[in-house]
């Protein structure tokens, strides 16, 4: 059971992922090199990733 404190932890850390993600497909709709894609995307996994480890 998480306490408020961690949900809250976990919701800022969700609001994050997704924003990132939508910074992706912002920056692939505006046409960022296929180098900047990549390294948004690998910034966007590494945080998902991150997110997976909270226990």
């Amino acid at each position: 059971m998480l306490s408020d404190t961690e949900i809250a932890t976990l919701q800022d850390r969700l609001f994050q992922l997704r924003c990132a993600a939508e910074d992706v497909v912002t920056a692939a709709e505006d046409g960022a090199s296929t180098d900047e894609i990549r390294r948004m995307a690998a910034e966007l996994a590494s945080a998902a990733h991150e997110l997976e480890q909270l226990r």
